[in-house]
């Protein structure tokens, strides 16, 4: 399954000053003051932390245990208060409602189709009051059509190697990202190569517009960069600020 067996690896990897931004986004756009504001896809909890510190009373919603056991390592370290749920933003029934959802680091686009998405879009609206917000980024078609393919990455260290290649998906708009780690086994005294696919799928602004329209959104503020730039032909991820109508 994604984002199990590889926890670790994946926390060392990520730029953690990306973080920094998804908290500014979203600290320019809705008034922390004590907010409760939901997570999904929230991984191993740096944004959650950084949200936290910020003013919000934060709900990290991951698929993988092993992510939302990171995740409480960093709020213990950071001496904040974090609600840890693992859980499918496809299947949200069962949990409060949150004046604020965030759901970034494209996670949106791990969905398998745009019927996929529009059920999250409505699984979140059923949580949001009036007025709520829904925050969310995605890659653009240009950063899935342009960008990725034929994309490769490598990076070593003293205690593992990783190898990423990203190819065209079958679907229109979709990529395939083979991820190989090398993990050294003391054991063995040798690297042991561990690999997984990642499938992601984008679609055009007008469709994620249609969606959010679809399922009770409104006021759906659209920016690149951030939120610091307008959206423009070479945009690699859009940034979406909808209300809940």
């Amino acid at each position: 399954m994604i984002y199990t067996t590889f926890a670790e690896v994946y926390d060392k990897l990520m730029d953690q000053s990306l973080y920094l931004r998804w908290r500014d986004y979203v600290k320019q756009r809705v008034a922390s003051a004590n907010q409760p504001l939901l997570e999904l896809a929230g991984g191993s909890g740096f944004l959650a932390v950084l949200l936290a510190q910020s003013g919000y009373q934060v709900t990290d919603l991951d698929l993988s245990d092993d992510m939302l056991t990171l995740a409480e390592e960093k709020a213990l370290a950071a001496d904040v208060d974090l609600t840890l749920i693992q859980g499918d933003m496809r299947d949200l029934h069962d949990l409060p409602k949150f004046p604020v959802v965030t759901c970034f680091d494209d996670s949106i686009c791990y969905m398998p189709d745009l019927d996929a998405v529009k059920h999250v879009f409505a699984q979140v609206a059923a949580l949001l009051p009036s007025g709520g917000d829904f925050l969310f980024d995605a890659h653009s078609l240009y950063q899935m059509d342009q960008v990725f393919p034929g994309y490769m990455y490598n990076y070593q260290s003293d205690d593992f190697a990783f190898l990423w290649n990203s190819f065209v998906g079958e679907q229109p708009h979709s990529i395939e990202h083979d991820l190989t780690f090398f993990i050294y086994d003391e054991d063995l005294d040798a690297y042991k190569p561990l690999t997984e696919t990642h499938k992601e799928r984008t679609y055009p602004l007008e469709d994620y517009l249609a969606a959010l329209q679809a399922t009770g959104f409104e006021k759906v503020e659209v920016t690149a960069d951030f939120g610091t730039q307008p959206v423009s032909a070479k945009s690699t991820r859009w940034f979406f600020h909808a209300k809940k109508r």
